[in-house]
């Protein structure tokens, strides 16, 4: 896996691939809006089909999510906005270390999630039971304890109002 895009003849457009469960989940274009060799960061309009309703937000077509990937660190932190540009708030999945295969960024999602609402409303640590069914704490229990540790850790900043300091430029 290459390192960065710095040497891209054009770095403008670029794929990102989030793998589930060892499946490709989703890819979808995105725009490179930044990559200093540890933190990528790119920007695309809600690639779902339709609305997909959690209950505590709607991402819709329109909705424009900033997305920033690491190299280093076990997460990623996708700042959402509605269509007017309104932020709605930001989506942080565990995951893996990003890495680039064949110009594509890939993304393994390790199921924990967590939202922070813009308006300072609950933060919610999501989808701890997809993750304990995942059978990831029998089948690699250093990732397992890597992935609960960057929840906490993202949840922590959360709730210390520090979570955009990861994705200042």
């Amino acid at each position: 896996m290459s390192a960065s895009w710095a040497d891209a003849p054009s770095a403008g457009t670029v794929g990102v691939r989030l793998v589930k469960h060892g499946r490709t989940k989703i890819t979808y274009p995105a725009h490179l809006l930044a990559d200093d060799g540890e933190r990528v960061t790119v920007r695309a309009p809600w690639a779902g089909e339709g609305v997909r309703d959690f209950g505590f937000v709607r991402f819709e077509p329109g909705d424009v999510f900033t997305e920033h990937f690491w190299r280093s660190r076990w997460y990623a932190v996708k700042e959402v906005r509605d269509a007017a540009g309104a932020l709605k708030g930001w989506y942080c999945d565990v995951t893996r270390p990003a890495g680039l295969a064949d110009g594509v960024l890939v993304v393994e999602d390790l199921d924990l999630d967590l939202w922070v609402p813009a308006d300072g409303g609950e933060v919610l640590r999501l989808d701890e039971d997809e993750f304990a069914a995942s059978g990831l704490e029998r089948s690699d229990p250093v990732a397992a304890a890597a992935a609960s540790a960057a929840l906490d850790a993202l949840e922590e900043r959360a709730r210390a109002g520090r979570l955009t300091e990861l994705t200042a430029r």
